[in-house]
């Protein structure tokens, strides 16, 4: 684990605020910043469902903000902050994007590439390498991801549960 600065936390907080966002709108609660020169250049959350788009997680409305921020594709020396490990998806757009460390939060067993079910960033085949940070304020991350899906299926069993009374004439 790594040595995290004040900085770090300050931004991982800024990616959570992120994240709760996304809940708010009914999304997986997952927040990315792009941080570059000390400054917040890039943010998102999770909008896939709202925007009708599979590639709308957090990281890459993250990079796409930043892109737009510096004017270029390419993010050198750029740190991205997000609630959760990414996917493979995610993970690819970094590498494409050239960011140079990734800080995430807490771990996803089921998909995330970073440690839990590869060690993605460490591929041979990679043209470019990123610092990968993981298990900052991991707690909170998996407690609001834990909240989300919980009420989540608490609506789905209450859904399931329900009975409709309605008479068809």
């Amino acid at each position: 684990m790594s040595d995290f600065s004040s900085e770090d936390y300050r931004f991982m907080a800024k990616a959570l605020q992120l994240a709760h966002e996304a809940a708010a709108l009914g999304e997986i609660p997952v927040g990315a910043i792009v941080v570059a020169s000390g400054k917040i250049v890039g943010e998102g959350f999770n909008q896939p469902i709202s925007r009708h788009d599979p590639s709308a997680h957090a990281e890459i409305q993250a990079l796409r903000s930043a892109g737009l921020t510096l004017q270029n594709y390419r993010l050198i020396n750029a740190t991205l902050y997000v609630t959760l490990e990414p996917c493979t998806m995610c993970a690819g757009a970094m590498i494409h994007a050239r960011i140079n460390r990734l800080v995430y939060a807490a771990t996803e067993p089921k998909a995330g590439v970073a440690r839990s079910q590869q060690a993605f960033f460490s591929s041979p085949f990679l043209n470019h390498q990123i610092d990968v940070d993981g298990g900052l304020m991991a707690d909170e991350a998996s407690q609001l991801l834990s909240q989300f899906f919980k009420k989540r299926r608490e609506v789905k069993k209450n859904e399931k549960n329900s009975v409709n009374y309605s008479v068809i004439n």
